[in-house]
């Protein structure tokens, strides 16, 4: 049974950096496709950055340059890097393999000001 587990949110000041991380069971995570989606409350959830398994990035225009996602096929994870956080990237992350409706749990990204 594939299984996405989230971790690595809380709360940070403006400014501020966090790593998310997504570890992946039941599947070969080396041939997979994933993304990074956010909720905001209130608001539809969004694509963040994706990565192929050929490592090929793509990111939303309000990750371009803060942003990093990257993946370690022998830990069967995939990261999230956020730099200079801002209040308005408060949400619940979700990571999920690409084309299916295998999804996380998420995690609560809060960014005080």
């Amino acid at each position: 049974q594939v299984h996405l587990e989230e971790s690595g949110g809380g709360v940070v000041q403006a400014g501020g950096s966090l790593r998310l991380s997504c570890v992946v069971s039941g599947t070969i995570v080396s041939l997979a496709d994933f993304e990074w989606y956010r909720q905001a409350p209130g608001k539809q959830r969004e694509i963040v950055a994706d990565i192929s398994r050929g490592g090929v990035t793509t990111y939303a225009d309000s990750a371009k340059g803060r942003f990093s996602i990257s993946r370690d096929n022998a830990k069967n994870t995939v990261y999230l890097l956020m730099n200079s956080l801002k209040p308005e990237d408060t949400a619940i992350y979700y990571c999920r393999i690409m084309e299916t409706s295998h999804w996380g749990q998420g995690t609560q990204v809060t960014v005080s000001s």
